[in-house]
């Protein structure tokens, strides 16, 4: 935090009439995505208040928005990649790197776009077929359910809609899978009923992934407990792992962080002792699940571990040698990077979050729903930066890329409202109408 002191910290705390555990409060109230508990903050305001340690980029962000440090498009922090900062806009092939992973150039992303608002994401249709079966409402199958082929088709077909970002589409389709599902994990047996019960997994982390990001955390615990109950009676550790990461983002996003990382490094562990001779299949499973512990350690601020299993993912992603999107987890080492991007924005280091976008090839990147949390992230990491015309045009990108991703995400819609309010004159128009078009004021 240029230019504050520790001592400039504690007493501006003070001047609030705020004592460490009451600022641990308004911290975490400032925060649109998850931070560390309120006792590990706690402990993070007295080692920056003593001197230990400086508030990362994260948490100086949030000093911000209380009010210590007015935003202002000159304060940059230190870039964490060696020559990030000073070779931004002088290097034309970084900058061209940049603007190849927008999939727009810096002229496209100010004309001007589609006045229509994208109509909002209703996840109300979900509700009714996640709790039929708790409340006595699940309707009588009129015939029998689909087969094994039919029903695997169906989830194939969910779970690229989703790797899409067609949510709407997808939460159409969505009630009546869930229903069938069930039926056939009923009435299937043998091979097909533990079958039935794999596919029913899936579906259900489909349920829950949209529900997250919509903000919908009731329902999306709902979803993920019966994805994970599914899983575990397939009797397949694979799937199991893979429910493994849902229950993880779940947590997470709920702010559970400990149990969160407790059950990514549970479930990669034991799928690790399990599958022995790892698989392409298994490495795919293996790695996402250490990455959700990845980014769940980074919100909880715990750099060692968010490091660790990055390294760990990476290593099975090397071992892979591909993206193959194998058990729909999009894991390899382009995906390994780009969660590395992810875990430098949420710790803070926006330097570094830019600096390994860029070494990013972006046409390696072949899921819409992992290019545009990229772009997002790249989003977050300039405006942390205060380079508010490239989060304007990384979001752009993003837009162009998944409408209806930053339209589902609360935390998007925040970080547009708010480059929108602090966006140069000359850009804050442009930047308005991307908040109002993707729902920001709503």
């Amino acid at each position: 935090m240029t230019g504050i002191s520790d001592s400039d910290l504690r007493e501006w705390r003070r001047s609030r009439g705020w004592d460490v555990a009451e600022l641990a409060r308004q911290l975490r109230r400032a925060a649109s995505d998850p931070v560390a508990a309120h006792d590990a903050l706690v402990r993070m305001i007295r080692s920056w208040e003593r001197g230990d340690h400086r508030p990362s980029e994260r948490y100086e962000l949030l000093y911000r928005k209380l009010g210590l440090i007015p935003p202002s498009d000159n304060d940059q922090p230190e870039a964490h990649a060696a020559g990030t900062a000073s070779q931004e806009d002088s290097d034309p092939v970084r900058r061209r790197t940049l603007v190849e992973l927008a999939g727009i150039s810096a002229a496209a992303a100010l004309l001007p776009a589609p006045s229509a608002t994208r109509p909002p994401i209703n996840t109300e249709p979900l509700a009714l077929a996640l709790t039929a079966q708790m409340t006595g409402a699940a309707p009588e199958p009129a015939q029998e359910p689909p087969g094994i082929a039919a029903l695997t088709l169906s989830v194939t077909r969910a779970r690229t809609l989703y790797q899409a970002c067609r949510y709407s589409e997808l939460i159409t389709r969505l009630p009546r899978l869930l229903t069938q599902l069930d039926a056939a994990c009923i009435a299937l047996d043998g091979d097909d009923k533990l079958r039935a019960y794999a596919l029913a997994a899936d579906a259900h982390h489909l349920a829950a992934g949209i529900l997250l990001k919509t903000g919908d955390h009731g329902l999306a615990h709902l979803a993920t407990d019966r994805s994970m109950t599914a899983a575990l009676a397939s009797q397949d550790p694979l799937t199991v792992g893979t429910s493994a990461r849902i229950v993880t983002h779940t947590l997470a996003s709920s702010g559970h962080l400990p149990a969160a990382i407790a059950t990514a490094r549970n479930h990669s562990q034991r799928l690790d002792r399990q599958t022995g001779t790892h698989t392409p299949e298994s490495l795919s499973v293996y790695g996402s699940v250490l990455l959700r512990g990845a980014l769940a350690a980074a919100r909880h601020d715990d750099r060692a571990a968010a490091h660790e299993m990055l390294a760990e993912a990476a290593g099975a992603a090397h071992r892979l040698g591909t993206d193959a999107n194998l058990r729909g987890t999009a894991f390899g080492p382009v995906n390994a990077q780009m969660h590395q991007v992810n875990v430098a924005v949420t710790l803070g280091d926006a330097g570094t979050a830019i600096g390994l976008a860029r070494q990013i090839d972006p046409a390696a990147i072949t899921v819409t729903e992992r290019k545009a949390s990229l772009l997002i992230d790249v989003a977050q990491a300039f405006f942390q930066w205060g380079k508010y015309g490239q989060a304007y045009i990384a979001l752009r990108a993003a837009e162009q890329t998944a409408p209806q991703e930053l339209a589902a995400r609360a935390p998007v819609r925040t970080l547009a409202r708010n480059l929108a309010a602090l966006a140069p004159p000359s850009l804050r128009r442009d930047a308005v109408h991307l908040a109002d078009r993707i729902g920001a004021y709503t």
